[in-house]
This record gives C-alpha cells, structure tokens and sequence, in this order.
C-alpha cells in the first residue's frame, strides 16, 4: 500500500532523512518514532507529498507522489500536529468545504450522509452547527481527525492525533485509530511513547535520518537490550541479600528498592544478554535460607528501548523521570 525506497532529503549541507526505504501493508497501524531532528516530519511531509525528496520514491496505492501527485494524494489522509482551521465557519460547512477540496460528489443527500457518518465516528455529531471558534481544543482535533478521514483515505497519516484530549477522548481516539487500521494503512507519529505502544502492532524508528529499527512492537520491548530485568521481595538483611546477588555470574545489574515491608528486602535485577535470571535467583536465596516472597519480572518499557536504540541509555535506578523527560523531547524536527 505504501512503499518508501531510497529516501534522501538534503537541506542545504544537512541532511534531514539518509535512505530511508519501508514497506507499509494495507491494515497495519505504524508507528513512527524519532528524537528532535531525527528526519519523522519530513519523512511524513515527503509521503503526503508536501515536500519533494532530493533523492528516492514514495509510492502510495501503486501511485508515485511525485509523479502522479493527484491520484496519490487522493487516497491520503492527513492531520498534522498543528493544524489551521477557518474558525469562522460551523464545522457541517468546514467538513463539506473539505468535501470540495478532495472532490467528494456534490449531491447533496450523498454528501450530507458521509458527513454525518465521519461526525459520527469521530463524536463530533452533535457539534456540526457550533463554530469552530467556540470549540475546545479537544474537540477541534477531532474536527481534524474527521477532515483526514473526509476522503476515506487508503492511508492515513496522524502527527500527535492525541494531543490536548481527555483521558475518556485519548480511549475513544485510539479505538478509532484501530479500527482505521481494518482498512487503511496508518502512520501514527507521537511523543507519547506510552500512546503508540497502546496502537501500533509495529515501530519504526529514525534515528540521524535513518532506520534505527523496524519491526512488531512486541518484538522491540522484548528484544532491546536483550537483558531480562526482574524485581524480588524477601525476608532478611538487605546487605546480606545484595551478597547472594552479587556472587550471580548471570546478574549484571543490581539495584536497590525502597522497603515496602519491615524486615523485607526489594531489589530491581538486570541480567546478562539473554539470560533468563529467575531460577538461579530462587536457588541462590533458598541456598542461603532467605526466602523470597515474591518475583515478577518488570514490564518492558518503549521509553528505554527507544532511548537504547538512539544512543541515550543511561542507568535508570528506582523510576523512569530521566526517560520520561527524553520521551517529552521527542515531539520532532519542528
């Protein structure tokens, strides 16, 4: 449905994206990752055709966009991060100007049924005769997301699609975005790591202006680092404990907890490259008459295995602020 091959962009000496080449099937929901300057908004701006390459193709439904722009853009959707409206205009007028523009039929009973299909699938129905003016900024992206899907577009491209909505909305918006995927093609660009772990079946992520990884999202938490880290609660002296760890060849990492319960210890364990760490560390403290209370292996985090894939892992010790915060400088190359 979607074919990358190639892709330079130069600005002058820089180079914004360096060979990028991917292939996107129809149904999948992608998500595309990068840090400020890594090349996400101008791969996206190359793919809608907003800009042109300095080198490679970008086809679209069997269409090159450089050299069938009008029937390539005629199956894309797109809402960008930020996004200008005629506020003056009621949103039922905007959306079936929108009709015009991507040459949706004049009839007017066809016209108006799509419009309040699309009002309706965004949650926008009952706001089809307010001002755009007069809208929250939560319910203004929604009026976006329901402009990219005015054509019902072969592929969708969604820059932040999330941002400044509630909770409640954030759960409707992905529900939405999921059941695009059944038909489309989407590419969805966020900051919020957390986000595109909860749509996207598949991450690609730039880093310098070229592919760092691309693969399932499951396939990426699992495989990272390749180290399984685990965190353990047990009776006894906590010196005494981090000795029994410390005597582990399989352990690489060993981090303190605080006390969740008197005369308990709670450590984070990493251990080596590919090594599943949790028999060992039973049988270590059972030898040593310590006995645990509970195991359980950490979650993996998106945050993390990004950061190691762009080159700015760093230990984290008892909670996740510094990735948090490099996660918040990843909104792109504004």
């Amino acid at each position: 449905m979607l074919e990358v091959k190639d892709l330079v962009k130069k600005y002058g000496d820089k180079t914004a994206i360096d060979g990028l080449s991917f292939h996107i099937d129809s149904g999948e929901v992608v998500g595309l990752l990068g840090l400020n300057g890594a090349g996400k908004s101008t791969t996206m701006n190359c793919i809608t055709g907003y800009i042109a390459p300095t080198k490679g193709t970008v086809t679209v439904d069997g269409h090159d966009i450089l050299k069938e722009p009008a029937k390539a853009k005629s199956v894309i959707g797109y809402l960008p991060e930020v996004f200008s409206f005629y506020s003056d205009m009621k949103v039922s007028e905007y959306l079936d100007f929108v009709c015009d523009l991507k040459g949706f039929p004049r009839q007017q009973k066809l016209r108006k049924e799509h419009i309040d299909r699309i009002c309706a699938q965004t949650g926008i129905r009952d706001l089809k005769g307010r001002l755009i003016r007069n809208l929250s900024k939560g319910y203004r992206q929604r009026v976006g997301f329901a402009q990219a899907l005015i054509n019902d577009p072969k592929v969708l491209i969604l820059d932040e699609p999330t941002v400044g909505l509630d909770p409640s909305q954030i759960i409707e918006i992905r529900q939405l975005i999921r059941e695009s995927g059944k038909e489309s093609t989407v590419i969805v660009s966020s900051h919020i790591l957390t986000e595109i772990q909860a749509i996207c079946s598949r991450i690609i992520v730039i880093h310098g202006g070229r592919i760092a990884w691309d693969g399932p999202t499951e396939q990426l938490l699992l495989a990272g680092t390749g180290r399984k880290e685990i965190t353990i609660r047990g009776k006894g002296d906590a010196e005494a404990a981090k000795a029994v760890l410390a005597e582990l060849s399989c352990i690489e990492q060993i981090t303190p907890l605080p006390e969740q319960e008197e005369g308990a210890f709670d450590f984070a364990v990493t251990g080596a490259v590919g090594r599943d760490i949790r028999e060992e560390v039973f049988c270590a403290f059972s030898k040593a008459g310590m006995p645990l209370l509970q195991m359980s292996s950490r979650e993996a985090s998106l945050e993390n295995m990004f950061l190691h894939l762009t080159g700015r892992d760093e230990p984290v010790s008892g909670g996740d602020e510094p990735a948090d915060a490099a996660a918040k400088q990843e909104g792109g190359e504004r």
